[in-house]
């Protein structure tokens, strides 16, 4: 990297930790609401342990998410530090709206969405790549499929292996077990969105040529991205707890388990395959598949709850680019290029 960085560029790069932070601080939910909820762990002992395994996840998972929010959503060619700053306040206020309204949105999706909206206004339809955009909006529909699905099979896996268990027996493990589970979700949690701003970053550092070369993710840009998401996970986000945790269904450790790891696992696949989907979207999916499984009734769901969550994903990338897009035209005429 070229040094020193301009201030210009410098104050955009704390933006974009700025919004790392509300993700860590918005998406606490999806690490602990289910641990909390069965009172495995207290709020603060469960975002401390959220928070470690979100930064620590660095040093497990490559990079792939990253280069494709980089390379893979709006043209690198394009990139402007007007559209990364734009995008990044976009999706910092469609953050904090939804935060202060307990919805459980894709921080993931608004940062795209806004990214999108950004660059599309900025430089029309040549800015975006049709296909990575198209692959992560399907994902709006994959990801909670997928975690609905998995959490609907392990729980009916561990209802038959300890079908003839006590239920104070089956508790007692699961309290343990929900610990990994909690650390392993984490992980994914950290896997898949710190690597978001890592790459949002990345981009704004080769279109200003601070990088150049082969393209790379540099490890000081990996390291701060990871910190401020556990920083902000650390922080909580109670008022999406609670709606995660306790108003679409009710859960019982065993419960919380399955919901985890089923999350987790779709979680890690797609980081592998540098898909960049919602961990919100998952184990939103993730804790209904649970419920449904264990009770057998689809009651279980307060189906309410969820279909307003569900407007929320739909209306959020949408609604993050629109914001974005004014942010953009504020930036350009204020004299920002």
């Amino acid at each position: 990297m070229a040094l020193p960085v301009p201030l210009p560029i410098l104050a955009i790069i704390l933006v974009a930790l700025v919004f790392d932070y509300s993700n860590g601080f918005h998406d606490a939910a999806n690490s602990i609401a289910t641990v909390v909820s069965t009172r495995v762990l207290s709020p603060r002992q469960a975002v401390a342990w959220a928070a470690f395994f979100n930064f620590v996840a660095f040093a497990v998972f490559g990079v792939h998410v990253a280069r494709t929010i980089a390379k893979g959503t709006v043209d690198p060619s394009v990139v402007t530090p007007a559209i990364v700053l734009a995008a990044l306040t976009g999706a910092l206020l469609w953050n904090v709206l939804t935060w202060w309204l307990g919805l459980p949105t894709s921080s993931s999706h608004a940062l795209i969405g806004a990214f999108v909206g950004a660059g599309l206004v900025a430089a029309g339809p040549r800015a975006i790549v049709a296909s990575g955009l198209i692959k992560t909006a399907a994902f709006i529909v994959v990801s909670p499929v997928i975690g609905l699905v998995l959490g609907w099979v392990f729980m009916l896996a561990v209802m038959w292996i300890f079908r003839r268990s006590t239920p104070r027996r089956v508790d007692t493990l699961f309290r343990q077990l929900q610990l990994v589970s909690a650390a392993a979700f984490s992980l994914g949690h950290g896997s898949n969105d710190a690597q978001k701003t890592a790459g949002i970053i990345t981009a704004l550092l080769y279109s200003t040529h601070q990088l150049t070369g082969e393209f790379h993710i540099p490890l000081w840009v990996i390291v701060s991205s990871y910190g401020a998401i556990g920083l902000g996970t650390l922080s909580g986000g109670w008022r999406i707890v609670k709606t995660m945790g306790m108003n679409i269904t009710k859960l019982q450790p065993v419960g919380g388990f399955c919901a985890e790891a089923a999350g987790s696992v779709a979680l890690f696949g797609a980081s592998a395959l540098g898909i960049p989907v919602s961990t919100t979207h998952t184990i939103t999916g993730a804790i209904i598949g649970s419920g449904v499984s264990a009770t057998r009734k689809l009651s279980a769901v307060k189906w309410g709850v969820a279909g307003r969550i569900v407007w929320a994903w739909v209306l959020t990338m949408p609604a993050a680019g629109i914001v974005a897009a004014l942010c953009w035209f504020a930036i350009h005429f204020a004299g920002m290029r």
